[in-house]
């Protein structure tokens, strides 16, 4: 058993179930993850901005240039899989560095595009590099905890997610406005960069798995069955729901085609893996409330967040007619909110358990919503901030517990698992989540052209109606550990860390 192991199942130590403080070795891993993370989330959000910029100085169709997007989420698709193998063939130290050298290698070469096309390559060597990072990072932090104070340490994980939605679209719509698209791509060089002189620098080997170490203590081999069904599986669904978000909609051939065989091919793993006795991804894993359910409600926050987020920016844009960086500028409120959430959920995660927070928090996203389902063109801007402000509070209150309900009662050498299933619902539902409110944005417009205020109240109130769904799903998440919070914390300690013997 490692050292860091040992600790873990020592109960009353510095990340003491007693005291409730984090483990501030637990803490000082999470902060060297964020920084190399910051970079996927900005440019994430940055990027999406830009699209229609990025089509006229390329002197190229929107139906093109959405490749950008596209083939980044392709490449996503494709790398989340292959984390879990990375982390118990290599380590994770290993891969975390790898990873953020893809990203930065692929930020840099997309700076330099000399056309269209090279810009959609370098974006794919972003999404490898991408794929590996954010389910790692979920999992070298989880497994750092060793099962102590999770949700107090999850208010670290969701940092990320919770910045890139406010900064993001700022700094994204700043740089179009003033220096060239070309920048876009350079923020994320710095968190790359000092991500991985931090990494080298403190992150220790036996922070994972020993590299190349499977669950008895031979090489990890890879799954190349399962590879070869799970990520063009995943890919060619995300293909079909960016084609239904860009096109007219769910019926079209180029949308049908991708969701069939993409969910014939997912369809496959899942018989697949069911029968391996060691698959990529351990999809025995759902049997268990606390995965399916997290995995159900990240599904449905895809909705909650990334849909909502389409229709915000062009609500402001095509209805009030606001720049690029003043819709960006009139975003923050959400982000504000959700940093003001953050500084009671961690606590109360510890406290009151996942469901209790998951439930009103999309009780309140969906309250929330409501607002914009029913604004004009001249409704008042401090109104809707306001109500933008308690939107990103329901949006943080939900982010952490459901992040933490997906690692409830799993041992070390499953939580690589969770993050990927968790990570890959989260990835398809917001896809999903983006389509079908860009579909149903764009019937409107057609129907109404001259009243495109009309469809956006539609598809608001369409992303309420999700947000209720996903009220009702929360039900199913676990709710607070009924033992004494000292044996229960030492029970998942020992759980968390039992594992690690084989490493």
């Amino acid at each position: 058993m490692s050292e860091t192991a040992r600790t873990a199942t020592q109960p009353g130590d510095k990340g003491g179930d007693a005291d409730g403080k984090l483990d501030p070795a637990a803490v000082k891993t999470a902060l060297i993850l964020i920084v190399g993370a910051m970079a996927v989330i900005f440019d994430t959000t940055i990027v999406s901005v830009a699209l229609h910029t990025l089509s006229a100085k390329l002197d190229t169709s929107v139906s093109t240039i959405q490749w950008v997007a596209t083939g980044y989420l392709l490449a996503l698709g494709i790398a989340v899989p292959l984390s879990t193998w990375g982390l118990q063939r290599f380590g994770g130290k290993r891969v975390w560095m790898f990873s953020l050298a893809v990203f930065l290698v692929g930020s840099v070469g997309a700076s330099l595009a000399w056309n269209v096309d090279s810009l959609i390559g370098w974006r794919v060597v972003q999404g490898l590099g991408g794929g590996l990072m954010l389910p790692l990072m979920t999992t070298l932090i989880f497994q750092s905890a060793g099962g102590k104070s999770l949700g107090r340490l999850v208010t670290y994980v969701a940092l990320p997610a919770l910045l890139g939605p406010i900064l993001g679209p700022v700094i994204g719509g700043a740089i179009l406005t003033h220096l060239s698209w070309r920048y876009m791509f350079w923020v994320n060089v710095p968190f790359c960069v000092v991500g991985m002189f931090l990494a080298w620098r403190y992150l220790k080997l036996d922070d994972a798995p020993a590299p190349g170490s499977g669950a008895a203590g031979t090489k990890a081999k890879l799954d190349v069955p399962g590879l070869l069904l799970l990520a063009p599986g995943t890919s060619i669904v995300l293909l079909g729901l960016a084609n239904a978000g860009t096109g007219s909609g769910f019926g079209q051939t180029d949308v049908i085609l991708p969701l069939i065989e993409g969910g014939a091919l997912l369809a496959a793993f899942v018989g697949y893996a069911l029968r391996a006795s060691r698959p990529l991804v351990e999809i025995r894993l759902l049997a268990r409330r606390s995965v399916a359910s997290s995995s159900a409600v990240l599904f449905f926050s895809g909705f909650s967040l990334y849909g909502a987020m389409l229709l915000m920016p062009l609500y402001y844009q095509d209805v009030r007619g606001a720049s690029a960086l003043s819709a960006g500028i009139l975003l923050v409120p959400q982000g504000i909110g959700t940093i003001l959430s953050r500084t009671v959920t961690g606590g109360a995660i510890d406290r009151l358990g996942t469901r209790v927070l998951a439930v009103g928090g999309f009780a309140v996203v969906a309250v929330a919503t409501v607002p914009f389902a029913l604004a004009g063109p001249h409704t008042a801007e401090w109104q809707l901030a306001g109500w933008m402000v308690l939107r990103g509070f329901g949006l943080g209150a939900v982010t952490m517990p459901v992040m933490v309900a997906g690692y409830v009662g799993l041992e070390k050498h499953q939580i690589p698992h969770s993050s990927v299933l968790t990570r890959t619902a989260q990835q398809i539902g917001g896809s999903f989540g983006t389509a079908v409110l860009a579909v149903i944005l764009q019937s409107g417009i057609a129907a109404h052209p001259r009243t495109p205020v009309n469809a956006f109240h539609s598809a608001f109130w369409w992303s309420v109606g999700f947000s209720a769904v996903a009220v009702l799903l929360s039900l199913w998440l676990p709710g607070a550990q009924r033992a004494p919070e000292a044996d229960a914390g030492k029970a998942s300690a020992e759980r968390l860390a039992s594992a690690s013997v084989e490493a």
